[in-house]
């Protein structure tokens, strides 16, 4: 471990690349089918497996999508494009070269704001995102010799979003992270499942002496499958440059592999140069026009973003920060909670519906929102019931939302009446009862009167269990205090 003292002398200076799989039926520069989990080598033709003669054809859905995600970064859109071939070999890279963009990146700058869990806020500066193909996959079983290829993945639409050196923490590496898979997925480009490969990241990390204008040796790290393994490999590498310079070890620029097991990262090759990649271009595919006709009509079908509806849920519906951050981090729950919104007024009550009910029955039952059987105006209608005083809070959460979900074609009011569940607040009965429970508990009343006032809860308990629940808190207290002071 580092002393705080070596820690301090050093600060970090990370970049971040990020590899998006593009939401299209089709690969990018052919017709061949993505589906993941599809039977090895089996999504392929000629034009994915490089045969000679073969000519790409460009995947309009996929410029698109590119185009989204500039324009959610904030992101210049290049109205000139130009693919190239980046050369190098790879078992699974069949052509032997990647098509790719090299100078003209269809996103051009941008930036994506982050929110680190210490409350800091800032703008982590884009490069640029680039249009290219996935390679395909090799697989290396445990103890075998051989490696064996898949090339279902080979062709597969990617973007590539560079951010620029500008990330000092492995904190900010993944707010930054957190909040690419949040756009990606508010925008239907990508699904940003990390786990299946369809996201991932390289961290590009050096460090350099606090306060020095001069950037560090860059070391590339691969092969992290979550935002936190790249959060703990940030970490290791972090620490592990620190401790070689301090021993005075010169560092080389390389690609290491970050292994989860032991959270530590591994020398795999160096690094190479842009000109080893050879990259020049593309003969085969014309130049990529983006007119601004073309970029109207894209700008046009762009949703709400995250950070529009944390401003919109906090200034519209007045929820506080907490809420608006959770109702946002997924675009199902927000539009749920927006149509929610659209039967009732009472916004802060519909926000602890869907953050409390809701969605422990969600993750109790592993369900999406989409498979959630209630109505948004059903639970209007059940906020309704219990704003209104018709049914109590408690009654509300654990009576009549369960019966609701055994019998989602009711309304909230019809199983409330069917199962006897509207609140009394008919002051005679309710008086009647609280006499009733103080003269059986005449010892517990003097305690009161001599100045155990913590009693009215008890008293309040015994009141809720003679009405199963269903007496008006609100009322009942006040019978009670009032009882109580006559006595």
């Amino acid at each position: 471990m580092l002393s705080p003292e070596i820690r301090d002398k050093y600060e970090a200076v990370i970049g971040l690349e990020v590899h998006c799989q593009l939401l299209t039926k089709s690969k990018i520069f052919s017709t061949d089918a993505v589906e993941f989990g599809s039977m090895p080598n089996t999504n392929i033709t000629v034009i994915s497996l490089g045969h000679p003669g073969t000519l790409p054809m460009l995947n309009k859905k996929a410029v698109e999508h590119a185009i989204k995600m500039g324009l959610a970064c904030h992101s210049q859109i290049s109205s000139y494009n130009v693919f190239a071939r980046k050369n190098y070999f790879y078992p699974d890279l069949p052509k032997g070269y990647q098509l790719t963009q090299d100078k003209t990146p269809i996103c051009v700058g941008g930036y994506v704001p982050i929110k680190t869990k210490d409350g800091k806020e800032r703008n982590i500066q884009l490069t640029r995102i680039h249009l290219e193909e996935d390679a395909g996959k090799s697989i290396h079983l445990a103890g075998e010799t051989e490696t064996l290829v898949d090339l279902n993945r080979a062709g597969t639409a990617l973007i590539e979003i560079v951010s620029d050196p500008v990330i000092k923490t492995s904190d900010e590496a993944y707010a930054y992270l957190t909040e690419i898979r949040k756009l990606v997925r508010y925008l239907e480009i990508c699904d940003g499942n990390m786990e299946e490969g369809s996201m991932r990241c390289d961290a590009n990390v050096s460090i350099m002496p606090k306060g020095s204008k001069v950037l560090g040796t860059k070391i590339e790290v691969k092969n992290m499958n979550s935002i936190r393994n790249v959060q703990h490999a940030i970490d290791y590498e972090i620490e592990r440059q620190i401790i070689e310079t301090e021993k005075g070890v010169t560092l080389v620029s390389e690609t290491r592999t970050f292994d989860a097991g032991d959270g530590k990262t591994y020398s795999m090759r160096t690094k190479e140069t842009m000109n080893d990649y050879r990259y020049f271009p593309e003969p085969d595919l014309n130049p990529l026009i983006v007119s601004e006709e073309w970029l109207e009509s894209i700008k046009v079908q762009m949703p709400s973003l995250p950070h529009e509806l944390y401003e919109k849920f906090m200034h519209t519906y007045h929820l506080p920060e907490y809420d608006a951050h959770v109702l946002t981090d997924t675009k199902e729950i927000a539009q749920y909670f927006e149509a929610v919104c659209k039967h009732t007024t009472h916004y802060k009550a519909a926000s602890n519906w869907v953050m409390g009910p809701i969605k422990s029955h969600l993750n109790e039952n592993h369900q999406s929102i989409s498979k959630f059987p209630l109505s948004p105006e059903q639970i209007a209608g059940l906020i309704g019931l219990i704003d209104s005083h018709t049914v109590s809070h408690s009654v509300g959460v654990h009576q009549l939302f369960p019966a609701m979900l055994h019998q989602p074609s009711l309304s909230a009011a019809q199983i409330a009446e069917s199962q006897n569940l509207m609140q009394n607040s008919n002051s005679d009965d309710l008086k009647a009862l609280i006499q009733e429970i103080l003269a059986s508990n005449p010892q517990k009343v003097k305690e009161y009167k001599n100045g155990k006032k913590g009693l009215l809860g008890m008293f309040m308990g015994e009141v809720m269990k003679k009405t199963q629940g269903k007496a008006d808190p609100k009322l009942t207290n006040e019978l009670l205090s009032k009882t109580l002071s006559e006595v």
